[in-house]
């Protein structure tokens, strides 16, 4: 039998499921409690998670709340951006990608308190168990883990009220009864799924969302901007130089305004089911249209591809937790070295939820306009060649046609 967990560090929020998880690892285990928030931009005051922290027995000193926005942007978001990735064709990977900070952060905190053990909410169907838990045994290969979902039996939200009702938990009265659907929300996105958003083919209602207008209902005006790249990683938005967060957070502003981001998805989760959610990436949406621009100007066409394949086995890598294994930093390691010369401006036409590219310019071009022009190009391109060039692409082709014949 394992020696007694003495002390834990949970990861929480302050709402019913972590809430209900702190006195239940009080009771279950007899064991100290550690909560640690995260401020990854979700835009919730989280002072009342730190108050409900307290009112449940957590001593003021085992009580961490970190603002982690900037480093979430700067070495998680941005590094994934480089590489153009992409879930299954189409998300962003916004929760995904926040798994691993926090995970991060909780080993570094469990080092600083002598905790043995750490703990996090997430259901045994879902993919967070195995992100979060990857991240941990990454980090500290001999931590013990506390999945509370995976071995209570508060199997519906009904039992938890009922646990937190008899354990004098604070419910919010818009926890009470079944919630109409589920959300995470974090600098980059919030994600949207269950009860309402279950069956497939009924269409997400209005009020799901949370982070964009409507884009039947965004200004009937375009808008331009502009937004600077180094080294591919954004720098400026309308010539205006901003941190990564602050960055982010403009163009969620932006991104907001006219509707941009939306994403109804049915995809295949790692433990095997397929789910349907609804994604609202506004922000990043936009950083993703106008990243993908400036590559188009500066990568040469062997890395551009050789990218476009990386990028379907990096977003895996993301998606199933595995930010922290050796080949997710070899691949990041690759795709870093074809971001040198991946600077310059982009220019995007906002409008009624999309983000157009309507130019784009970087002192590291390998666009000749002289090369292709259709007009006389002075000898910069001698088009004679090209017959060489394809007879020599075509001898295969012949000769397979003159065996087939």
């Amino acid at each position: 039998m394992s020696d007694p967990i003495k002390k834990v560090v949970l990861a929480y929020s302050g709402g019913l499921d972590t809430s209900v998880i702190l006195k239940w690892l009080q009771t279950e285990y007899g064991c100290e409690v550690v909560t640690f928030t995260a401020d990854l931009g979700q835009g919730e005051e989280l002072e009342p998670a730190r108050e409900k922290a307290l009112l449940l027995g957590i001593k003021p000193e085992n009580i961490f709340i970190d603002d982690l926005r900037e480093e979430f942007v700067r070495d998680y978001v941005f590094p994934m951006m480089r590489a153009n990735a992409l879930y299954e064709g189409l998300y962003l990977l916004g929760t995904s990608i926040a798994r691993p900070l926090i995970a991060k952060r909780q080993i570094e905190i469990a080092a600083l308190v002598g905790a043995d053990a750490v703990s996090h909410g997430a259901t045994g169907k879902g993919n967070d168990q195995v992100r979060f838990e990857l991240g941990y045994y990454a980090l500290n290969p001999d931590i013990r883990v506390i999945a509370p979902w995976r071995e209570w039996d508060l199997t519906s939200r009904t039992k938890l009220i009922e646990f937190a009702e008899a354990h004098q938990i604070p419910i919010s009265k818009d926890k009470r009864g079944e919630a109409p659907f589920s959300t995470d929300a974090n600098l980059l996105h919030t994600s949207s799924e269950g009860q309402v958003l279950e069956d497939p083919w009924e269409e997400v209602p209005d009020y799901v969302y949370s982070r964009t207008v409507n884009p039947e209902d965004a200004p009937d005006q375009p808008e331009t901007i502009t937004i600077d790249f180094e080294r591919g990683d954004g720098v400026a938005v309308n010539g205006e130089a901003l941190s990564p967060a602050a960055l982010l957070a403009k163009l969620n502003d932006l991104g907001r305004a006219h509707g941009i981001g939306r994403l109804d998805l049915v995809e295949n989760r790692f433990v095997g089911m397929k789910s349907r959610g609804m994604y609202e990436t506004p922000g990043g949406t936009i950083y993703a249209v106008a990243h993908r621009a400036i590559e188009q100007l500066t990568l040469d066409r062997g890395a551009a591809h050789l990218k476009d394949e990386l990028a379907v086995r990096y977003a895996e890598l993301v998606y199933n937790g595995f930010w922290f294994s050796p080949e997710r930093e070899m691949l990041q390691a690759a795709v870093d070295h074809s971001q040198a010369k991946v600077g310059g401006t982009v220019r995007l036409k906002l409008y009624k939820g999309q983000a157009i590219v309507t130019g784009r310019k970087s002192p590291h071009s390998l666009y000749s306009e002289k090369v292709v022009t259709f007009e006389d190009d002075q000898g910069a391109y001698d088009q004679r060649d090209a017959a060489g060039f394809i007879k020599l692409n075509a001898l295969r082709l012949r000769l397979l046609g003159r065996r087939d014949r």
